[in-house]
């Protein structure tokens, strides 16, 4: 018996999907290595571990963890020698069964220099951990703002400035903070440890001041050495800027996890969960599910049953607004509210009529009303991207498409509850907004390899720049053969492609990271966990919506 179409489908988009994720596992292991195994060796032998080595011995062993912007910076700053992982190795994990976020200077990566990314993925972390009350731990070695792009970094409201601002609006809040100065910490960044709520500085080896030996010299013509102006002695013995004086790398995370140790409980947000049932559905079939070809249809209730507990869950208004699917579900035993878009093919009164991830008004409206249920019950949102946009044309702007789309972007902008986005395929146009993209506050956004973001897909917005070349060229005489269109038209999509891929999206920060979809689960399930640490500060109200 032969094999059927629906099975040597499903075989061929398993192994693209594969590929894509071999491809970004080697991505990650070269980013792993920061500014090179030479540098990493560099520091062992002066001894300190590395920034990925130090979060390794803080973690709990054997728990999980989330890396959120291991491809911030990629493929930028090349004609500065590249800035890997942004500078700044950023995770989310458990210290001493505590959740927590840390973030630790790469000082392999020019020192530990500040790029603009650096910056922005350092106000990334600290956002994350104000939205939800989220103890934060600093591992401090780093040179400063990185001095050939200092005006890219330094004076503006998010720069690194807005770095102590947020220690001090965190300190209001509660907000557990602990600095470790493992290495350099100079200039503005040395307000840091004395900003945290407590600090500890590694003996021979942390160094914190103002300005160092040589600046000083300059400035006042003071001859002092650095571990006198600025080491753990100093700072523990007479300037009291820091806790603790601890022996080596080693000493210092062992006291970081004996103080989270002693850290109490504070008041949940009440989020429900349950024990947690594995899928049914083994979630690998994922990969065979999402069409390799993003122009074929799929059902996206098959991709559900592979992430929800027990591959359950109850459809929220089932028979209307086919192209968003409402639902209840757990995940990982937590209650969620998942809203996703439907690629399938279905039949209505007029015949077949393929959905393509568009929204259309009745879609928009059920989606409303499925997310002001969400903030009525605390149910975590779950958005699931794969949108081309809303429906355009004259039946659809006549029957009030802006009012519906509109109505769904106003409930799930002034949502309570959090919300947590997977942008699985298409990302496109105003779909990115009403399905919480970046600009909407999702407190965790990550993207499969197969993610695009961007105003419209790479081929139409090709043909679109493609008319306007064309018509620049021929107002200036040039006579465009076919042979030269072509030229022009792939010469656009290869550019546009390339900023449409959820690499180019991960290197700016538009998404948190790009997950195996096998992982979705554990990132939903971990962002609500820390979700839960900070109740809603105000009433869920949507204020004017036009019906």
């Amino acid at each position: 018996m032969g094999v059927s179409k629906t099975e040597l489908d499903f075989n061929f988009n398993e192994d693209q999907m594969r590929l894509k994720i071999s491809a970004l596992e080697r991505e990650l292991g070269k980013i792993s290595l920061g500014g090179g195994k030479k540098r990493i060796d560099k520091l062992h032998e002066q001894g300190k571990l590395s920034a990925r080595e130090r979060i390794d011995l803080l973690l709990d062993p054997n728990t999980n963890r989330i890396e959120i912007g291991a491809i911030a910076g990629y493929a930028m700053y090349e004609e500065h020698g590249g800035c890997p992982a942004g500078g700044v190795v950023i995770v989310i994990g458990y210290v001493s069964g505590k959740q927590c976020i840390v973030v630790a200077n790469d000082a392999t990566v020019k020192a530990g220099a500040w790029f603009p990314i650096t910056g922005k993925k350092n106000l990334r972390a600290q956002e994350i951990a104000i939205e939800n009350k989220l103890p934060i731990i600093y591992l401090v070695d780093s040179a400063g703002v990185y001095l050939p792009m200092q005006d890219e970094i330094f004076p503006d409201k998010e720069h690194f400035g807005r770095i102590f601002r947020n220690n001090a609006v965190m300190s209001s809040m509660g907000i557990v903070q602990i600095a470790a100065v493992m290495g350099s910490c100079v200039a503005g960044g040395a307000y840091l440890p004395i900003m945290s709520d407590e600090s500890l500085i590694v003996n021979k080896t942390g160094t914190i001041f103002l300005a160092g030996s040589y600046l000083v010299k300059a400035a006042i013509g003071e001859d002092i050495d650095n571990e006198t102006l600025g080491g753990a002695k100093t700072h523990t013995e007479i300037s009291g800027v820091c806790d603790y004086n601890v022996e080596n790398d080693q000493e210092c995370l062992k006291t970081i996890r004996d103080l989270m140790d002693k850290m109490g409980h504070h008041e949940k947000a009440g989020f429900d969960r349950k024990e947690p049932i594995a899928p049914k559905v083994d979630p690998k079939k994922m990969y065979g599910i999402l069409p390799a070809d993003r122009n074929k249809s799929y059902d996206m209730k098959e991709l559900i049953r592979c992430l929800v507990d027990d591959s359950d869950f109850t459809e929220y208004k089932p028979a209307y607004g086919k192209s968003i699917i409402c639902a209840y579900a757990r995940i990982d035993g937590w209650s969620v509210g998942i809203v996703a878009n439907q690629r399938e093919v279905v039949k209505n009164a007029k015949g077949e009529m393929q959905f393509g991830g568009v929204i259309y008004s009745d879609s928009a409206d059920k989606a409303a009303r499925f997310i002001m249920n969400c903030n009525q019950k605390n149910i975590p949102l779950v958005f699931l991207q794969d949108v081309t946009g809303f429906m355009v044309g004259s039946k659809s702007e006549h029957g009030g498409i802006i009012k519906d789309g509109a109505k769904m972007v106003n409930a799930q902008a002034n949502s309570v509850v959090p919300k947590f986005t997977i942008v699985i395929g298409n990302s496109y146009g105003a779909g990115n907004y009403a399905m919480c993209g970046k600009a909407y506050d999702p407190r965790l956004i990550v993207g499969w390899p197969t993610a695009e973001i961007a105003v419209m897909g790479g081929a139409a917005a090709a043909k679109v720049l493609l008319q306007i070349e064309v018509a620049t060229l021929k107002a200036r005489g040039e006579e465009i053969t076919p042979e030269r269109e072509k030229e022009l038209f792939d010469s656009i999509k290869n550019r546009y492609d390339k900023q449409i891929s959820p690499y180019y999206a991960a290197s700016r920060l538009w998404i948190d990271a790009i997950i195996d979809p096998i992982e979705t689960r554990k990132v939903i399930s971990m962002g609500i966990e820390m979700a839960n640490h900070k109740k809603a500060e105000k009433a869920y109200n949507v204020g004017v919506i036009q019906t």
